[in-house]
């Protein structure tokens, strides 16, 4: 008997919280969930580590450097994604946060982001996209694991 099994998409994520208000940047131009806020993200490359590719992607979109002493990890979500890209995908997000950075946020890819803004944690905009909603929610009430979209 032939087991399937999946075949998980790895992410890493920042949560910048700083008085209150937390770090979103909207979509533009990337083919999904474009117009909707999320997270400074991406996937993590073949041979990184989720914690180097969360340093290096931070760098890439919003220009601030992170020491990977400083972060830690506050949230972990699997995921199940399928509607959105037409395809299945079986998806591991690991969300990171810090209180410590280098430099001062700002767009760096304004072909894939046009607004980086910071919103008061408890007034999200309302195009947040969903799953990023529940990871802020989970990590605001502590919860370290959770599971969306199955």
């Amino acid at each position: 008997m032939t087991e399937d099994r999946h075949k998980e998409i790895p992410a890493s994520y920042l949560v910048l919280i700083n008085n209150g208000k937390i770090l979103l940047q909207r979509r533009f131009n990337t083919g999904y969930m474009d117009g909707k806020y999320g997270l400074p993200a991406g996937h993590v490359d073949k041979g990184e580590t989720f914690t180097q590719c969360v340093v290096r992607e931070i760098k890439e979109e919003i220009g601030v450097d992170l020491n990977p002493e400083d972060m830690k990890v506050a949230h972990l979500m699997h995921r199940f994604s399928g509607a959105e890209w037409g395809e299945e995908g079986y998806r591991i997000d690991v969300f990171f946060t810090t209180e410590k950075w280098k430099g001062v946020p700002e767009i760096k890819e304004s072909d894939k982001c046009d607004d980086l803004s910071w919103f008061d944690l408890n007034d999200l905009p309302d195009n947040i996209i969903p799953y990023v909603r529940k990871a802020i929610d989970c990590i605001k009430n502590k919860v370290f694991y959770s599971e969306h979209g199955w």
